[in-house]
């Protein structure tokens, strides 16, 4: 299933594709009444577990099994619509937390030009990203006037949790995984010179944390259409113009350990997310660079989640904020 969550008052709303249409589970109660069981909230939806997904199952067996003019007043109702992602959020508009995990494939260590060898075993690196930079797909990734020239693109597959998950064994990861979606990681690389000079990387990651630097989604698909994360192409491009091929078999650690060795610190709950890093060939490792403008569409992709399309803007310039007393 492809969960979604629709750009609805006052938060969104969830909804489910069924082939090429949206059904909105608020609106679809008055013709289905199983759906009023559907949570409006993704995160008290994971929270159901398998149960809650079960329920959506049943709903989606009704809807199939309608006759054409029932399922033509439903059309008429919005209750069913055309597959559009303008009309949706990120699938979790605002999560808990959201762990971004780093130098994670082989092709991004050696692109990036990182000083150790990409191939040997190493502890894996982290960082929280922050919910205020998080857009949907459609919306506009805003260029920024402090940092505007250096700006990069980085695919993300990422793991959504439906469940607590601490301290786990890896074998049993993945009891823990709703499902999976896709992250654009934007990157403002102004920093990475000094990043690479003394070694802090406070900067460098104070460079992700811009407002729509973290477009996410468009969709969860759960992870029985995706039984095995480790097996997933990915990619990215500009204008059309393909940036990131890869795989994630070329991840340094699998999806299953990488859950198991965070999990040792954070408590993942429904909702949250977790980054697997982003494979070569982003804009910053490039001979020359290839950064984002305004003008441009990004889209970054993934098997089984689709594609994740944004526009890139300008920002206005600075403005003052005036404090009264």
């Amino acid at each position: 299933m492809k969960l979604v969550t629709l750009n609805a008052y006052p938060s969104g709303r969830t909804g489910v594709l069924i082939d090429n249409e949206i059904l909105d589970f608020g609106l679809a109660s008055a013709f289905v009444p199983l759906a009023a069981w559907v949570p409006e909230s993704m995160i008290v939806l994971l929270a159901g577990g398998a149960a809650g997904l079960d329920i959506i199952r049943r709903v989606i067996d009704d809807v199939r099994g309608r006759s054409a003019d029932e399922q033509g007043a439903m059309r008429v109702a919005r209750a069913l619509q055309p597959y559009d992602d303008r009309v949706l959020l990120a699938p979790v508009p605002v999560p808990r937390m959201l762990l971004s995990h780093g130098r994670a494939y082989h092709s991004h260590s050696a692109g990036m030009r990182e000083s150790y060898d990409p191939t040997e075993e190493r502890d894996p690196s982290a960082f929280l990203k922050n919910a205020n930079s998080i857009v949907g797909p459609g919306a506009a990734i805003l260029v920024p006037p402090q940092c505007p020239d250096m700006i990069d693109l980085e695919v993300e597959f990422s793991v959504v949790f439906g469940a607590d998950c601490h301290n786990i064994e890896e074998a049993d990861a993945l009891r823990y995984v709703a499902g999976y979606t896709l992250i654009n990681d934007v990157s403002a690389r102004d920093w990475v010179k000094h990043f690479r000079e003394t070694g802090n990387p406070d900067l460098n990651r104070m460079g992700k944390q811009l407002p729509t630097f973290t477009p996410l989604g468009p969709v969860i698909t759960t992870k029985d259409d995706i039984p095995d994360p480790n097996d997933v192409r990915i990619g990215s491009s500009i204008n059309g113009r393909v940036m990131q091929d890869a795989h994630t078999s070329d991840l340094i650690h699998r999806v299953e350990w990488l859950i198991a060795y965070f999990a040792q610190w954070y408590k993942f709950r429904a909702g949250d997310i977790l980054t697997t890093g982003s494979p070569g060939g982003n804009g910053f490792a490039r001979k020359p660079p290839v950064f984002i403008k305004a003008g441009d569409t990004i889209t970054v992709s993934a098997e089984g989640v689709g594609d994740l399309t944004n526009p890139v803007v300008a920002q206005a310039s600075r403005t003052t904020a005036k404090i009264s007393n």
